[in-house]
């Protein structure tokens, strides 16, 4: 990590962020919509320190600090002490030594579950249950049927579904999201982490990385619930250009619209332009529309996904156990005392709804040739499903 007194001659520049809950009006990039900002951050991530002592770090005037370090306190970015300020989130520039321990930690635990779980669904023909629906295809849309997606195209979507879902009786859950969270003005209620890239830093060749990585994201009601993944192999909008949550409620809505009677022509545009649907024939005559993304109907198939991949994490729960343990202390020891909370509640998900997970297990798929990548046409309906589970 860079000294605070080097930060005038070499500041730093978060490299991304990630939003743990709900988003609020502002963007990310509002907050921290210059180097100032960041570095504010960063000077004060384990000492909290006066205005003034942050513009000697920096070597600027205390004016232009203390209007900027107002403006993070208020949206819970800093946290004021008396007359200090220190950051109220998680800053990771990891070590190379760290990031190979968890690259290995996750290689180990996506090689375990991933290729366990791909063999049973493939084996157990519960990939032809009816209550599987997808229509996808890379030929024109049928007036005259609904041919089902491909094995490759649904396991997509299915794998990481049930690597994050399954098991969560098996999770640690002595921490709440309401006790790491922060509630911003803005109607944001989440936590948040930036990360900060070494100058130097030498990873091995196989090491995976989260390319264009977004989620999971899920959004729906007890009844019903959509859940994706952007990452570099779908061919989404990026998260910052459209409202995820937004989205996905339309979705839904127009999802159980279209069950009861046809949707209006600007309906199936927005949705054939975004991949959830593709449509053949003239709207006013002989015209289909069919869903582009897995639709898991009914409690009963969901259930039995989820069972599958509960079997499997019980399995391995002790090799489990054993590799985050060492993994877990590891990356506590780096994150400064006021933190550790944020960060012992979001290590809770490993192995469970965690991205680094879901991105080795497609990875490990990918690499030994069980997965195929998807096609073009495939990309904007990737890693997407509806789980209508009470229907």
């Amino acid at each position: 990590m860079r000294k605070s007194s080097e930060l005038r001659f070499n500041p730093i520049k978060f490299h991304s962020y990630g939003i743990n809950g709900s988003a609020g009006t502002k963007s990310p990039d509002e907050f921290f919509r210059s180097m100032l900002s960041q570095n504010i951050c960063y000077c004060v991530r384990n000492t909290a320190k006066t205005v003034n002592e942050i513009a000697d770090d920096l070597g600027v005037s205390p004016v232009y600090v203390e209007s900027e370090a107002e403006f993070l306190e208020e949206y819970g970015f800093l946290q004021a002490q008396k007359d200090k300020y220190i950051v109220n989130f998680i800053i990771s520039e990891p070590s190379a030594e760290l990031l190979i321990m968890q690259n290995n930690m996750y290689k180990r635990a996506a090689g375990l579950f991933a290729n366990d779980l791909y063999d049973e669904l493939v084996s157990s023909g519960i990939l032809d249950d009816p209550d599987i629906i997808c229509s996808q295809t890379d030929l024109p849309v049928s007036l005259n049927g609904s041919p089902k997606a491909d094995r490759n195209f649904i396991l997509w979507s299915l794998i990481p579904y049930i690597a994050a879902w399954s098991g969560e009786d098996l999770m640690d859950n002595s921490i709440s999201f309401e006790e790491a969270a922060t509630i911003r003005p803005d109607g944001a209620y989440n936590i948040f982490h930036a990360s900060v890239v070494p100058d130097e830093i030498s990873l091995p060749e196989d090491y995976v990385y989260m390319k264009n990585w977004c989620g999971p994201m899920w959004n729906g009601s007890s009844r019903q619930m959509m859940w994706q993944i952007d990452s570099e192999w779908s061919d989404r909008l990026p998260a910052e250009e459209r409202n995820i949550p937004e989205e996905q409620e339309r979705v839904i809505a127009l999802y159980n619209l279209e069950k009861e009677q046809p949707l209006s022509k600007l309906d199936y545009a927005w949705l054939s332009e975004r991949g959830y649907i593709r449509t053949n024939g003239d709207y006013d005559g002989n015209f289909k529309a069919l869903w582009q993304i897995v639709i898991l109907a009914g409690k009963e198939i969901n259930d039995k996904l989820l069972a599958v991949g509960e079997r499997i994490k019980e399995k391995y729960q002790t090799e489990f156990k054993e590799l985050k343990s060492a993994y877990t202390n590891a990356v506590l020891e780096s994150v400064p005392a006021h933190l550790r909370k944020i960060k012992e509640y979001e290590l809770q998900f490993v192995f469970h709804s965690d991205g680094w997970f879901l991105a080795h297990c497609i990875t490990e798929l990918i690499n030994n040739g069980k997965l195929k990548k998807p096609s073009d046409e495939q990309g904007k309906s990737l890693t997407t499903l509806i789980v209508d589970a009470y229907s």
